[in-house]
């Protein structure tokens, strides 16, 4: 049987609704005023709603209207207003039925039934464009899944869709969901690396900077040309970062990574000199225990095991500055803080090959990733041979050369655990 909410306006013109619904098979629930009408619906849960009203007025329509976004059922209205006006508001606010001068017992249940097909009919439509609305809006996440693929695997674009598909069976999702988790995948992977370079170029600007201090005028322009590329990298990577991070989550963390930059960027714009040093090494750990931050909160926020990977892989980057900074800084600053640089030197090297020892062991997924970790190994005993040879302009050279390879390996290393297959669709 078909329930009925009523809904009246105090009227002693209004026809007998309830006794002729009753008389016409309907199950009655009741009535109440418009101020009760979203509560009363949302209680008592009617198949129905049914009115009556010689002038509607906006508080009738306020009711309807947010019992449509609350609770959407068919509604049935007897009116006395003819004007459009009203008809118009009426189907603003989602009306099924709008009678106007046209009560009859006789027409009651028809008229329900008119509006239940109806108010079938709209949702059916609604539903369609919604569900038209989502197709769309997954197309579009497959294109973007398959650029990604694409520009990752260099894959051309069958195949990269051959790869979405395979991976969205393998996890039983549809293509859609499967192109979400593979884009969301690549956005945290880039987080992590971007934000782990940061810590890797917050050495690498002091690294440069005593280069200038120590070296002659040839060498010295080396470092500072060098030194430029690194600011324009490091602020390239925090406008990316700033579009790539959700402010609300991240945005106080990012704030005080930039917080720590401005200051040491005002100071690189100084000439180098060997008295500063020690302050514009300060600043620069300070920038780095700052990326330290953000990449362990965008490790953490992810909850992808492959992200540590990258985090280990990218933090070796740092680790091959830091050592040439705080050997550089042993050869130039005076005697008990050269041998606290030095002693910091030794921690930097043992926590390197303790770092290169863990990735050795890490499950890498492909030769190619094999083949830069191996180079990278090979390329460490060049390092300490730098650092033996330090306190000469030569062994300056070979330990600046030998850091910047052992970047260069790390870095491809890092690129390539983010791009791979392991990474992006697990």
């Amino acid at each position: 049987m078909t329930s009925v909410l009523l809904v009246l306006d105090p009227d002693h013109g209004a026809p007998p609704l309830a006794a002729d619904l009753r008389a016409a098979g309907i199950h009655v629930l009741g009535a109440c005023p418009c101020d009760k009408l979203v509560q009363e619906a949302l209680r008592q849960g009617p198949d129905v709603l049914v009115g009556w009203s010689s002038h509607p007025g906006e508080p009738l329509f306020r009711a309807l209207d947010i019992l449509r976004t609350t609770q959407a059922l068919p509604v049935l209205v007897f009116s006395g207003d003819a004007g459009v006006e009203a008809m118009e508001r009426a189907l603003q606010c989602g009306v099924q039925g709008w009678v106007v001068q046209g009560y009859a017992a006789a027409r009651l249940r028809p008229l329900l039934q008119l509006v239940q097909a109806r108010f079938r009919h709209e949702r059916g439509l609604r539903d369609a464009l919604e569900d038209l609305g989502n197709r769309y809006e997954e197309r579009k996440l497959v294109d973007r899944a398959k650029g990604i693929l694409m520009l990752a695997r260099q894959v051309p674009e069958d195949e990269a869709f051959r790869l979405l598909r395979q991976s969205a069976m393998q996890q039983q999702l549809r293509v859609g969901q499967a192109a979400q988790l593979l884009i969301d995948a690549a956005q945290d992977a880039a987080g992590v690396n971007r934000s782990g370079q940061l810590r890797m170029l917050s050495q690498r600007l002091v690294k440069l900077y005593a280069l200038q201090v120590a070296g002659g005028e040839a060498e010295a322009g080396a470092a500072r040309v060098l030194q430029s590329q690194a600011v324009e990298r490091l602020e390239a990577n925090l406008a990316q970062l700033g579009r790539l991070l959700s402010k609300p989550t991240f945005g106080d963390l990012l704030d005080g990574v930039l917080s720590a930059w401005k200051p040491l960027d005002a100071m690189l714009g100084e000439a180098p000199q060997a008295a500063r040093l020690l302050k514009l090494d300060a600043l620069a750990e300070a920038l780095l225990q700052a990326a330290e931050t953000l990449t362990a909160a965008l490790e953490q926020a992810s909850g992808m095991p492959r992200l540590h990977v990258i985090n280990l892989a990218g933090r070796q980057r740092m680790l091959s500055q830091r050592l040439a900074k705080e050997v550089l800084l042993a050869t130039l600053l005076p005697g008990p803080m050269a041998a606290l640089a030095r002693e910091a030197a030794e921690r930097t090297a043992l926590e390197a090959e303790e770092a290169l020892a863990a990735l050795q062991a890490a499950p890498l997924s492909t030769p190619e990733i094999c083949a830069t970790l191996a180079a990278a190994a090979q390329a460490w005993p060049q390092m300490r041979a730098g650092i033996d040879a330090a306190g000469t302009p030569a062994g300056r050279q070979q330990l600046a050369d030998a850091s910047d390879t052992l970047l260069e390996r790390f870095e491809q290393l890092t690129g390539q655990i983010e791009h791979s297959m392991q990474t992006l669709i697990g």
